[in-house]
């Protein structure tokens, strides 16, 4: 039995999905991880941090933490039958020192194309 699961292009910031008729709306969905940066990592990127520029090794983390609660958002939305999400967003927090919350979070709605 394959596990129901919404797809990419099934999510959207905007209040509706161009295409598709809102049938039913199933409330909010989030995914939410929080993650600590490692000492190695930590080291790394300060090292970056001498030459200036991108410091590809804390841009990879959030990426990854992106990710990995927008995936989760996408399960619990599915969970609960839906469809599509609409009105999509991230926010995150900063839980102590060196510890960050991120959170995907949006509308879990049933669709049907017009």
């Amino acid at each position: 039995m394959s596990q129901a699961r919404i797809e990419h292009n099934m999510v959207t910031t905007a209040a509706e999905l161009p295409g598709y008729k809102i049938v039913r709306n199933f409330g909010l969905v989030r995914g939410i991880i929080v993650r600590s940066r490692s000492v190695f990592g930590t080291i790394g990127a300060g090292l970056q941090t001498l030459i200036g520029g991108n410091i590809s090794l804390f841009t990879e983390l959030c990426e990854k933490t992106r990710e990995e609660s927008f995936d989760l958002m996408l399960q619990h939305g599915a969970a609960m039958g839906a469809n599509a999400i609409i009105s999509m967003r991230y926010d995150a927090n900063e839980v102590m020192q060196g510890v960050t919350e991120v959170l995907a979070y949006g509308t879990a709605v049933e669709v049907q194309k017009l």
